[in-house]
């Protein structure tokens, strides 16, 4: 059974070759840490460069081909910080996003991409994506959750998802950096683990409270980690909803409604979760998602959905490959 990954990170060897170097990328340094981890970061983002996010093409290869993988629709981590100036982040974005189309290029079977984006300028952006989709032939882009701790409903960003919708291009939302649960605690993991989750749930709600999904009834959205806790949390949006009326603003349906005008991955870790998923939002709006190489990715993650006993055939047919197929046009 074919499958397309949708959720497959890669850190840029146009970055990684010039950091390894001691140069700085563009406004990105890079040191060594206690443990001898060369780190890489902008202000207070940092993150230590370990081999996986490090692998050539070849060992990518090997790694999808040991896991059951066909497609990787590659994504950065580049356009997520801040950089020190527009025209910095402008050429980061560029350099990583046409070495991701010369991987596809390379291996046109094995691969394709999403942009990464300068977000902290948001004509930038939209040139960018529009260069990416229409001269690179990648399939959208991945980005934050939120620029700055600026939510998506801000009306900044609109001509942007305009963009998007006209190019028929996905936006894949991510978490990036620091979550909402941070601030109260950054042990245990729980700002990857619990923040994750909460995020998505943050920026569903901000597509839709906002009134972006009206105003753009073509955008293509794909929440990560299978939307956070979005669907568990749906009867408690369209409450206040009901009953609040600045809840109602923009919206003149509950929230619950906008559920399947969106995309999700399905990287719950849980069958119980993805079943519900798949129930609450249909097995058409769901997408094979792995988050490799992250420690947090499903280990085998083509096998993980197949033995899933309460999905039937065509379930699992429809999120290895047949919805990607049609969402991405792959």
């Amino acid at each position: 059974m074919r499958s397309i990954d949708i959720h497959a990170h890669l850190m840029p060897h146009c970055m990684l070759d010039t950091l390894y170097r001691g140069d700085s990328w563009h406004g990105v340094t890079g040191h060594r840490n206690a443990d001898g981890q060369l780190v890489y970061g902008l202000g207070e983002l940092t993150q230590p460069l370990t081999p996986a996010f490090g692998w050539d093409t070849e060992q990518r290869l090997a790694d999808m081909n040991s896991l059951g993988v066909d497609v990787h629709v590659v994504s950065t981590f580049v356009g997520y910080y801040t950089f020190p100036t527009v025209d910095d982040a402008v050429a980061a974005c560029r350099e990583a996003n046409e070495e991701v189309a010369g991987m596809m290029r390379q291996h046109p079977d094995r691969f394709s991409g999403f942009c990464t984006l300068p977000m902290q300028d948001i004509n930038a952006a939209v040139a960018e994506l529009e260069r990416g989709v229409r001269d690179l032939g990648l399939k959208g882009a991945m980005i934050g959750d939120h620029v700055n701790c600026v939510t998506y409903d801000d009306p900044s960003f609109m001509p942007l998802w305009k963009a998007a919708e006209a190019l028929g291009a996905a936006v894949f939302i991510h978490q990036v950096g620091d979550t909402v649960v941070t601030p109260r605690s950054d042990r245990y993991h729980l700002p990857n683990s619990i923040g994750n989750l909460a995020d998505r749930a943050i920026t569903f709600a901000s597509f839709v409270f906002g009134g972006v999904m009206d105003a753009c009834p073509g955008l293509k959205v794909v929440l990560a980690h299978g939307g956070g806790y979005t669907c568990f949390g749906i009867g408690r949006m369209d409450r206040g909803w009901q009953v609040r009326r600045e809840a109602r603003v923009n919206i003149q349906q509950p929230p619950s409604a906008y559920l399947d005008k969106f995309y999700y991955d399905c990287l719950t870790h849980s069958e119980p979760a993805l079943r519900y998923l798949i129930d609450t939002v249909g097995a058409d709006r769901i997408v094979f998602g792995t988050d490799w190489p992250a420690d947090m990715a499903i280990d085998w993650p083509v096998s993980w959905v197949l033995r899933q006993e309460s999905l039937t055939t065509e379930e699992k047919e429809a999120i290895l490959w047949k919805n990607a197929e049609r969402l991405l046009g792959i």
